[in-house]
């Protein structure tokens, strides 16, 4: 099969995430498309001729879209990624492949719409097949399938899959999970021409992002992710990632894509231990649970580069936190802030605003715990009912949701539903105050310079990071980035 995987354009000059659980606008980043390159690479390995387009990166329109599936063409099959909120954005690439040819297979990928999918099907014609569950167990499968050329029988040992036939809309079988993720080369960084513009500071460096495992088994009830099968790569095979990005493509800093990337403690040394022993000199940053950490991990992690940490807090109130089932406590939220602190790491703290039990005084004691911990930086969003998750159950039966929910309408920037004491109206109020309560607090900017002055390298992005939060503030009101 002659394979084109494509990531659409920006969304009216906005950036774009296609990452399974983050698939979201965010102005303030380019992410590079990890999961197509490593689909790519597998794809390869198989014996497919494959080609890859990331429009979002090089910042490219739907005008140069069209000539360059034309000069691709002619391809067997077109494999995209799409968002809940872009869908009608991104569904035009595969609306162009059909005009340029009717006989190309169009396959869309997206993790967070998987129970609409006759409703996906039915709202785009030239949409023929939705991939859902791991794209790296379905989507090998799907093309292996569409190469025996036995047409739309042919696909029904493929599990995962849903696609149109005789005006219906065929599923077939649960997603399968059976990934050796230790097993998959390497991604295929070759075929993207973009690494220069990918950022996720504004940092003139080359940045890349890396999954070294994929899944989460907590129980969280807002995640699309919750209780997924964990699947790791080993230190070993973490290490020849790295090595391949610093030598081969100049990548100077990293970002760990892991839902959990400290869930398995030893592997986390061997793999810092690893970077120190190879003398890799290279910044990174991972995203974890508050209670996945200790300061002894936190120092290592730091002396292996190890320059920024992402805690999923979501409240500043044990009530919010139990009723989310997010299986922390604040005093664990705390300890976790303050040890990476301590040892140099920046922290950044992600709260939701919204969940179940959500009220002004629940609001008020995340503004006491933002006060009283002061993390670097932080993203507030609107609690958002993903359609499948336990959060849409509880909010459609509560009447939290008004009328028929609408994926288009899934922004977290802006609330899609209401908790029993809260109106959307007011989310979005709360979700201003704490951002305001951290962007204009003397002490945060305070604490935040002395930091710098510790560590001088850090003063440019400092300042950025600043300019570029009063920005999104003041100028774009808090949407499409965090």
């Amino acid at each position: 099969m002659k394979v084109l995987l494509f990531n659409p354009p920006q969304y009216y000059g906005i950036p774009v995430i296609r990452e399974d659980r983050c698939e979201i606008t965010e102005r303030n980043s380019v992410i590079p498309p990890y999961s197509l390159m490593q689909l790519a690479a597998i794809l390869k390995e198989k014996g497919h001729e494959v080609a890859l387009i990331d429009a979002n990166g090089e910042g490219i329109s739907y005008q140069d879209v069209r000539h360059r599936l034309v000069v691709q063409s002619p391809f067997d099959a077109l494999i995209f990624r799409f968002t809940p909120t872009t869908f009608d954005h991104d569904l035009k690439v595969a609306e162009l492949a059909k005009e340029i040819s009717a006989r190309t297979i169009t396959i869309g990928l997206c993790w967070t719409l998987q129970s609409f999918t006759k409703e996906i099907l039915k709202s785009c014609d030239s949409l023929d097949i939705y991939a859902m569950g791991e794209s790296e167990a379905t989507v090998p499968n799907l093309v292996d399938a569409l190469a025996q050329k036995k047409g739309w029988e042919g696909l029904r040992t493929v599990k995962g899959l849903a696609y149109k036939m005789d005006g219906a809309v065929v599923y077939i079988g649960a997603p399968s999970e059976d990934v050796d993720y230790d097993a998959l080369p390497v991604p295929a960084f070759d075929l993207v021409n973009t690494h220069r513009y990918y950022n996720n500071t504004r940092r003139n460096t080359r940045f890349m992002i890396v999954y070294t495992s994929k899944g989460c088994p907590y129980n969280c009830i807002y995640c699309t992710m919750r209780r997924t099968k964990w699947k790791a790569k080993s230190a070993e095979r973490v290490i020849r990632e790295i090595r391949t990005l610093v030598r081969n493509y100049g990548a100077k800093e990293i970002g760990f894509f892991d839902e959990t990337f400290t869930l398995n403690r030893q592997r986390v040394i061997d793999i810092c231990q690893g970077l120190l022993n190879e003398g890799i000199k290279l910044t990174w940053y991972c995203n974890t649970r508050v209670d996945r950490v200790d300061s002894e991990l936190l120092e290592l992690m730091r002396k292996a580069g190890c320059r920024g940490i992402s805690y999923g807090v979501e409240s500043g109130s044990q009530v919010i936190l139990d009723n989310a089932k997010k299986g922390h406590t604040v005093e664990q939220a705390r300890n976790a802030i303050n040890w990476a602190k301590d040892v140099g790491i920046k922290t950044y703290a992600s709260f939701m605003v919204g969940l179940p039990g959500e009220s002004w005084d629940t609001i008020q004691e995340t503004l006491e715990f933002i006060k009283s911990t002061l993390p670097n930086g932080a993203q507030f969003n609107v609690a958002v009912p993903y359609p499948g998750t336990e959060l849409y159950k509880i909010a459609k039966t509560s009447g939290w949701i008004a009328g028929n929910l609408d994926w288009r309408t899934l922004y977290q920037h802006s609330s899609a539903m209401r908790t029993a004491e809260m109106t959307s109206s007011e989310l979005n109020q709360a979700r201003k105050l704490l951002y305001r309560s951290l962007y204009f607090n003397l002490r945060w900017v305070f604490e935040n310079m002395k930091f710098v002055i510790r560590n001088p390298r850090d003063i440019p992005l400092a300042t950025r990071y600043y300019i570029k939060s009063l920005k999104f503030y003041l100028l774009h009101g808090m949407q499409h980035g965090h």
